[in-house]
């Protein structure tokens, strides 16, 4: 995974889409989900961190957009 588009895919396959409007509540939301994902030991530790790394740079880079 490479991307929020690959995040989002990973996602469909658990019968998940979010598409709320807003790119941050987006973003919280898809992390919010992994983190269910992994407590649930779906996905192992390393999914969740390349997940979760994704989803926090993309944040940070659309708070930057905003300021």
């Amino acid at each position: 995974m490479n991307s929020v588009y690959d995040l989002r895919q990973f996602l469909k396959k658990y019968g998940t889409i979010i598409y709320i409007g807003d790119r941050i509540a987006d973003l919280e939301m898809i992390e919010a989900e992994f983190k269910e994902l992994y407590q649930a030991q779906i996905i192992d530790s390393k999914v969740f961190q390349v997940a979760l790394m994704i989803i926090r740079k993309e944040i940070e880079l659309e708070m930057k957009k905003l300021h």
